[in-house]
């Protein structure tokens, strides 16, 4: 998400608590990536919201004077087209729902609305909270504020419902860049090389995904940030996942991790 303050990982997601391999004592899943295939990534995107529509791969990338919203050729990684915001803006998750394009930003607590075929500015909202991650089940928005909440919303932004997320009991705070897949909700944790695969009715961690060493040394350089960015394009099935300033987008598998 941002540059905040390093904290302790383990305040962060309790991952030592429920056992690095297997299955913990409650059931929750851990996994490892697998990299099926390597593509391109523009370096320049600080990639804050990540998803395929139509077999499209679309983008929207933070920092001030930098933030853009991107449609992405998958293969070669460039921008086929780009909206760029004025500085004042830092632009957050983004996602599509009922031909709808919705983009947040972080601290101005405001909402962006296009019409997601033409890329046409609809309107504004005031969002009341800080934005980080954005997505959708096809009938509501979900989005992610940095606590250990999702906020189920209409697409006025009206919160419908509000869950909290928990692993092994335990909130899991820093919620970031999200993704529904297949009922459930994937979201990044910030400053961690971890995905949770959360339920969205009860909130409970139902997964974890091991994403560490994903982007080997020798491809990072000084502005390499932090894992984040999860797409899912529903026309192959395929899972994507990037980081922010990476050089590459990754097509991932899961693998179960073996239980000691």
């Amino acid at each position: 998400m941002h540059r905040l303050l390093i904290i302790l990982i383990c305040a962060v997601l309790p991952l030592s608590c429920a056992g690095a391999n297997g299955a913990g004592t409650d059931g929750v899943r851990k996994y490892k990536v697998n990299v099926v295939k390597e593509y391109p990534h523009d370096r320049s995107s600080y990639t804050q919201g990540l998803y395929f529509l139509g077999g499209q791969m679309y983008e929207s990338t933070g920092q001030y004077g930098e933030s853009t919203f991107r449609k992405v050729d998958l293969n070669t990684g460039k921008a086929l087209r780009k909206l760029d915001f004025d500085k004042r803006y830092f632009v957050e998750g983004s996602c599509v729902l009922d031909g709808k394009l919705f983009i947040l930003t972080w601290q101005e607590r405001i909402a962006f609305v296009y019409d997601a075929a033409t890329l046409k500015y609809l309107k504004s909202y005031s969002y009341p909270r800080e934005g980080w991650g954005l997505t959708t089940d096809g009938k509501q928005l979900i989005a992610s504020d940095g606590s250990s909440n999702l906020f189920f919303m209409d697409a006025d932004f009206k919160v419908t419902k509000t869950v909290t997320v928990k692993l092994n009991g335990r909130p899991v705070r820093l919620l970031n860049e999200l993704e529904y897949i297949d009922g459930k909700v994937w979201a990044n944790v910030y400053l961690t090389d971890m995905i949770v695969i959360i339920d969205p009715e009860s909130g409970a961690v139902e997964a974890t995904v091991d994403c560490t060493g994903l982007l080997p040394d020798r491809l990072r350089r000084m502005d390499t940030d932090v894992l984040n960015g999860i797409a899912k394009d529903d026309k192959t099935g395929k899972i994507y996942i990037t980081g922010k300033n990476w050089p590459r987008l990754y097509e991932i598998s899961l693998q179960s991790k073996q239980t000691k």
